[in-house]
């Protein structure tokens, strides 16, 4: 027969397991409670780093939460100040560990800042994290629906050679390999990293002082004109779009002969027909070049509405200032390559010419799985850094927030990220590797000829 004592110690414990099973669920305890804890477990991952990209979303989102209870609870006229001042408290006790958090991995503070990136994923774990808190999480807005035509489309000409050679040839091929292409790289270790900024400044902290330049390949002979011949630095780029490199930035010092290369490139490359955009004040000799070069295929120049351009022509040549009046069929005339002369004029992404460019590269890239695209430029970086991101986002190596394809796959094969030594280095070299052509006089004096 048990004692009596031993009868009320097992009563006690049952009560107290009783007192365990009944404690509140977090939906009803509320919001903080789950903050709380969330903000424990973002704690205990940073101090075994590296921080993966699940625990960088996870501190946002708290941190989000934190901020947005915050505000409710002191817009809220229905609460008490001792109930007000009680949660507010406990806010500031999870605010202080996310603060104790982001010292001890710096790269969590860009996650705070108001204009930082919130991920889809993020997203739907801010909304996960708020029904558990008791919280109805409000509705996504709708995504807007895309804009019925481009900028400039009332002022939009279609020449009638064009109409003539889109109903000579009304379809174009399906083009498999542009969706593998797309599909190729997406971000695994990297997701939720924001990217662009530190692939900006890797060319200022992982700087080595020589010019950026890809690996090319030894110059050999190219099929040029009787009478014509290529010295050996251009020969290389044209050797190195015969080998099948896409994307160049050819940054080459002016005088290096910049127009010759992407013309004989996109002979390599038949990346026919062409689209070259240049400024007005070149565009003739670009014609002109073409037949010192190229001379087997037939160029056309657009003037004006277009009345007297050539539909059926192997290269196309227009300038920035007319892009609005013919960006419209320039898009869809099924071009697989364009370079863009003068790139720098185009740093101002926001402009209407940049957007012309940028609108026109998208559906070129969206037709065909690898075209040539070409940026030319002398001075590559006019005021800042970011001058990279509209010629960078022409070649389709980054999109409006992140890399793209095969510069993403690179960064995810260096094993590194942002806050890892090294990064600034690999990161650069990843992005010079994707088509950065940089030659000064000085490299290739004793090409030129005397």
């Amino acid at each position: 027969m048990a004692r009596a004592g031993q009868r009320r110690s097992g009563g006690a414990r049952t009560e107290r397991g009783a007192q365990r099973r009944r404690t509140s669920p977090p939906a009803q305890q509320g919001i903080i409670p789950v903050l709380a804890g969330l903000a424990r477990e973002v704690d205990g991952a940073v101090r075994r780093p590296p921080t993966r990209a699940a625990v960088r979303t996870k501190f946002q989102v708290v941190a989000l939460l934190v901020r947005e209870e915050r505000a409710r609870l002191l817009a809220d006229k229905g609460a008490t100040d001792a109930q007000r001042s009680k949660k507010l408290k406990q806010l500031d006790g999870v605010a202080t560990l996310l603060a104790k958090t982001a010292a001890r991995d710096t790269s969590l503070l860009t996650l705070l800042a108001d204009d930082a990136r919130v991920s889809d994923a993020a997203r739907s774990f801010k909304a996960t994290v708020m029904r558990a808190g008791g919280l109805e999480p409000p509705e996504e807005p709708a995504p807007a629906p895309p804009a019925a035509t481009v900028p400039g489309a009332k002022s939009q000409v279609v020449p009638q050679s064009v109409i003539s050679r889109q109903l000579a040839n009304p379809f174009l091929a399906p083009d498999f390999e542009a969706t593998a292409a797309r599909n190729a790289s997406r971000a695994r270790r990297l997701a939720g990293w924001e990217l662009l900024e530190p692939l900006f400044r890797s060319f200022e902290r992982g700087a080595t002082g020589a010019p950026a330049c890809m690996p090319l390949p030894e110059a050999r002979f190219s099929s040029v004109p009787h009478g014509r011949a290529l010295m050996p630095h251009q020969s290389q780029v044209v050797a190195a779009a015969a080998a099948g490199h896409r994307t160049f930035l050819l940054a080459d010092e002016p005088g290096l002969g910049k127009t010759a290369q992407a013309l004989l490139a996109a002979q390599a490359a038949n990346a026919y027909p062409l689209l070259v955009v240049a400024p007005n004040v070149v565009k003739t000799n670009w014609a002109h070049e073409v037949g010192l070069w190229t001379p087997q295929r037939r160029c056309t120049v657009v003037h004006g509405d277009g009345d007297h351009v050539d539909g059926f022509a192997d290269i196309v040549i227009v300038n920035y200032e007319l892009l609005d009046r013919h960006v419209g069929w320039l898009g869809d005339l099924g071009f697989r390559g364009m370079v863009v002369d003068e790139a720098h004029f185009i740093k101002n992404k926001r402009s209407q010419r940049s957007q012309h460019i940028l609108a026109i590269s998208e559906r070129i890239r969206a037709r065909s799985a690898r075209p040539l695209l070409m940026a030319l430029t002398g001075t590559p970086l006019i005021n800042d850094i970011e001058d990279f991101r509209a010629i960078w986002q022409f070649l389709g190596w980054i999109d409006d927030t992140m890399p793209k394809g095969a510069l993403m796959g690179a960064l995810e094969e260096t094993g590194l990220t942002p806050v890892d030594p090294g990064f600034y280095a690999a990161a650069r070299a990843s992005v010079i590797d994707m088509g950065i052509v940089r030659r000064r006089k000085v490299d290739v004096a004793a090409d030129i000829p005397a």
